[in-house]
This record gives C-alpha cells, sequence and structure tokens, in this order.
C-alpha cells in the first residue's frame, strides 16, 4: 500500500468519514460527516442522520463541497456500505 500522493491544487484530494451513535439533536441528527482537505486539514462538518440515504449524502456533497471547491480528482473514503461498489 502506498500513501496517496500530494495534491496541486488545495482541494483536489479529501478524506471523508461518517461519524455515527451520536447523541440525537433537536432536529434529529445523529451523525456526523466529516470531510477533511488532505493537505491544509481544512474540513467541513455536516449534520446528518444514520438512514440518510446515498442520494441525499450526494446531494449534500454537491451544494456544500462541489459548490465551494469544484470537482474532486480523489475522495478518500471510510468502508461505510453506501460508499463503496
Amino acid at each position: 500500500m502506498q500513501p496517496p500522493s500530494i495534491p496541486k491544487w488545495k482541494w483536489d484530494n479529501i478524506f471523508m468519514d461518517l461519524v455515527t451513535s451520536l447523541p440525537k439533536t433537536a432536529t434529529g441528527h445523529d451523525s456526523m460527516w466529516v470531510i477533511v482537505q488532505r493537505q491544509t486539514k481544512s474540513a467541513h462538518f455536516m449534520p446528518t442522520k444514520i438512514t440518510t440515504p446515498l442520494p441525499k449524502l450526494a446531494e449534500i456533497y454537491i451544494n456544500m463541497i462541489v459548490k465551494l471547491h469544484g470537482i474532486l480528482s480523489s475522495i478518500v473514503s471510510d468502508r461505510d456500505p453506501r460508499f463503496t461498489s
């Protein structure tokens, strides 16, 4: 296994993880979707629910990440079954 290469553009490569089993908020969120830019370690934290389907997560991703940073070339995620094909 080799480490990912150093990106040329700061929001070119990201890591993402879904943190679950958090205390439920007043709005019903029980998870946090964390997206971290690999080079600068800047991050976005998006509240979500463990039951949020993949199409809704894709919508959140486009509205919160792609809208701000453009299309990314590399995404490293946890092994959540929703993110594997």
